[in-house]
């Protein structure tokens, strides 16, 4: 999609238009934008805690980035408090066995498919974010400071690495979580496990109703309750009564060239 590009400020945490209204003038909404055309089908969380959904065992297992969903501005509780941070959700379809040697699939409408795993990160390539943190772990090395000023984490989509899971429980529950992220082993890269989940991308500037109607209920909420889904026109949820908030890449250094993309923008 075509939007007015907007950038991050590393130092503040705030984004700001590019139009020249003064770097802490009006606030306005982070980039995620540009994304390519891709092909969209359901998107299969088993990793979003609760249910009855088969959880992915604690280990280390070939993951495919399959999906790229924008979740909006949303509201963030950490040790300094609470702060509206822009937030993304990258999903991978996991191919491995268990411990037992039971391959890491599920029934999906009485199809076999590998299981999936997903983690959400705030939009920025601040050298202690998350997201830079796993990127660079991915990649193999850090961000220069030049290709830290803009990556565009669309081209992340297809891209293979090994996904390390963890077990933790709250509340009775058990959830699985991405713990790391790595490169794919040189023995690996030459015999990749063919995708199986077609993409999922949805970005809120231009908003695919088709895309949306596909997750489950609990996404739906979190991206409802974004202001940029109220920009839209769209009716965000009513808030609960407690407890609610939120292939051909290259073979030695993933994501080498993220300069000659367009995409999340940073100003230093």
């Amino acid at each position: 999609s075509t939007t007015t590009a907007s950038t991050l400020c590393v130092k503040c945490s705030t984004s700001h238009s590019e139009q020249k209204t003064g770097l802490h003038g009006t606030r306005k909404r982070p980039a995620f934008t540009h994304f390519q055309k891709v092909l969209t089908m359901a998107f299969i969380a088993s990793d979003s805690g609760g249910g009855n959904f088969k959880r992915v065992p604690a280990g280390a297992y070939i993951g495919r980035c399959y999906s790229l969903i924008d979740l909006g501005t949303q509201l963030s509780s950490g040790q300094f408090g609470e702060k509206l941070q822009h937030k993304i959700r990258i999903g991978w379809e996991l191919f491995g066995e268990d411990e037992n040697g039971e391959p890491l699939t599920v029934d999906v409408d009485g199809k076999t498919m590998p299981m999936t795993i997903s983690k959400s990160y705030t939009v920025s390539l601040h050298e202690k974010s998350g997201l830079r943190k796993d990127l660079a772990a991915w990649r193999g090395r850090d961000f220069t400071d030049e290709e830290a000023k803009g990556f565009d984490v669309s081209k992340l989509i297809g891209a293979c690495c090994m996904v390390n899971v963890t077990t933790s429980e709250t509340n009775g529950k058990t959830y699985s979580n991405v713990a790391g992220l790595t490169p794919l082993p040189g023995a690996l890269k030459n015999s990749k496990p063919a995708p199986v989940h077609e993409h999922v991308v949805f970005d809120l500037d231009k908003p695919d109703m088709a895309v949306f109607n596909s997750f489950h209920e609990k996404l739906q909420n979190t991206i409802k309750a974004s202001p940029e889904w109220a920009r839209h026109g769209k009716q965000a949820p009513q808030p609960a009564a407690s407890g609610s908030s939120f292939e051909n890449m290259d073979e030695e250094i993933p994501f080498r060239d993220p300069m000659s993309y367009r995409g999340v923008h940073l100003v230093m």
